[in-house]
């Protein structure tokens, strides 16, 4: 242990106040009457920073010049544990593509601690990549820079998009290689290793609550529900804090309406997260453990970005809100013992199903500036785009932002629209196909501005409503790979490039309008730009 400079406030309630692992030793094993495991992270040889989120840094209490010095890596690579620092793997299990695993954990995470932000809420500091736990299985517990660039970039961009999420504090190197096969097909090769310090208030998932139940471990389960209700829906709760069943239902309901809204803001932004298993789904509601995860760029709802899924499609873009009641159904089951009713939770399953559909169509009316919404009008307006989009192979984030452009009043002619639109195309190698979509478009345009005129919504003011909701940036799969390919030889800047576009992507940015554009036809189908495998 050492002394800090760190000015952290400490509060390990996690491993202070939940049933510990009995056994002291790390190794691969299952791990039973036990919320987590205590470890210690594997030494690295040379960490080096790559690059930090400064306002995640500051909100922890983390002065800029402490970023610069060489502790800051040696404690977020996990080679310095400092004062305070109580390191642990946790336990829990899952549905990994719609069958139950068993126990999986925290296979290459270790939490560091948790201490209290500025603000006066408890954050877990977490290591991705720090080596094996318990959990690791047949893993080595480790990560490489690829996979790591990935997870720092897509955590701070999907903040700043407004979509709940985990942080990024740190991306650090460790020195080492990580042998890696990036798509399991025998090509395996040494890659640059690499660790992500993630911060987040809590980072249990269904899963957590699912293990107990499996293994009829009803006193550990209750355990847990109770210091969950506690500590992070305080406000379920009355002064004599008692664990009634319609305490128990009132927090499922919040799961319930918290993913529903995580959904919705997925859909917006065009994310997929790709490995929608229950243990990747968080019980705050946050975006959790990016892995395989793209952004749509051709409006494409079948799409997948994960190998793995490629046939199946279960985690496709549009499965996703279904995905999501799915794995809640799984929590409810696993709660349910618990509680012991079902009435409750049933009535949460259903009503999740209305507040997603009523908020999704809330959010497209936002999307296309529909303010003073007509639901006889605006839904087959909004079902008629996404038909067109699909079949047209047209941007999704690109289209958007260009539809703000539009006036109500303006006439737009075959020339004018094209014009106005050309961007938002991918190129089409039949040119029949090409003019057939082009006047579909526009015929729906056509309706559009007719809706538009219904309201009394200026165009300027439409405007920037609508790029409230539509960004002009995100975390294009083809940049991360630019990013990663530059840093791969030695070359950081791109990240730090990308991170500081990415904080303001509502913006216009002139300076950065490349990073705007639509994929590069090189991209359709370049590893790492179009599909990605569960390899970090």
């Amino acid at each position: 242990m050492s002394t800090s400079p760190f000015s952290f406030n400490f509060n390990n309630r996690f491993v202070e106040q939940l049933p510990a692992d009995s056994e002291q030793k790390n190794y691969p094993r299952q791990v039973f009457e036990a919320c987590y495991s205590r470890v210690t992270p594997t030494k690295v040889s040379s960490p080096k920073l790559v690059c930090a989120a400064e306002d995640v840094a500051a909100s922890l209490g983390i002065p800029s010049d402490l970023l610069q010095s060489e502790l800051f890596p040696q404690v977020f690579s996990g080679n310095q544990i400092l004062d305070g620092m109580q390191p642990y793997a946790m336990c829990y299990g899952g549905h990994q593509f719609g069958h139950w695993a068993g126990q999986l954990g925290d296979g290459r995470a270790i939490n560091l601690a948790e201490v209290v932000d500025l603000h006066g809420q408890n954050q877990t500091l977490q290591l991705k990549g720090a080596g094996m736990t318990p959990y690791s299985r047949t893993a080595d517990g480790l990560a490489v820079l690829r996979s790591s660039v990935r997870e720092f970039l897509c955590s701070e961009a999907m903040f700043h998009l407004g979509v709940p999420t985990t942080r990024a504090l740190s991306l650090t190197l460790t020195g080492e290689q990580v042998m890696r096969d990036m798509f399991y097909d025998g090509h395996a090769k040494l890659e640059p290793g690499a660790i992500v310090c993630r911060v987040a208030p809590s980072f249990l998932r269904f899963g957590s609550f699912q293990l107990f139940t499996a293994r009829k471990d009803i006193a550990n389960l209750k355990q847990l529900m109770a210091f969950t209700i506690r500590h992070d829906f305080p406000h379920l709760l009355d002064q004599e804090e008692q664990f009634t069943p319609e305490v128990y239902e009132r927090w499922f309901a919040e799961v319930c309406r918290t993913t529903a809204e995580l959904m919705v803001h997925w859909m917006r932004v065009g994310f997929v997260h790709g490995v929608m298993n229950t243990d990747n789904l968080s019980i705050l509601g946050l975006t959790i453990d990016y892995g395989p995860y793209g952004w749509l760029e051709n409006y494409d709802p079948g799409w997948t970005p994960n190998t793995t899924d490629a046939r199946g499609k279960r985690y496709c873009y549009q499965n996703q809100p279904q995905i999501a009641q799915w794995n809640l159904f799984q929590l409810a089951n696993a709660i349910a013992p618990v509680i012991g009713q079902v009435e409750g939770l049933e009535k949460s399953l259903r009503d999740y199903a209305d507040k997603y559909s009523n908020m999704e169509h809330q959010m497209y009316a936002q999307k296309l500036g529909l303010l003073n919404q007509n639901d006889e009008q605006d839904q087959p307006l909004i079902t008629s785009l996404l038909d067109i989009l699909k079949r047209c192979e047209i941007d999704m984030t690109i289209f958007f932002r260009q539809l703000a452009t539009v006036e109500k009043m303006q006439t737009y002619d075959k020339k004018s629209f094209l014009t106005l639109f050309a961007d938002t195309f991918y190129d089409s190698q039949d040119d029949n196909v090409a003019t057939a979509r082009e006047d579909e478009l526009l015929k729906w345009l056509l309706k559009y501005q007719c809706r538009l005129q219904q309201q009394k919504l200026s165009d300027a003011d439409r405007k920037i409503q609508m790029n409230r909701t539509n960004p002009k940036f995100v975390l294009r799969n083809y940049l991360s790979q630019v990013a990663i390919e530059k840093a791969e030889a030695g070359d950081y800047t791109e990240i730090k490039t990308l991170l500081s576009i990415l904080k303001f992507p509502y913006d216009e940015q002139p300076e950065f309008e490349h990073y705007a554009q639509k994929r590069p036809e090189w991209a359709r189908s370049k590893p790492g730009c179009s599909m990605l495998s569960c390899s970090s």
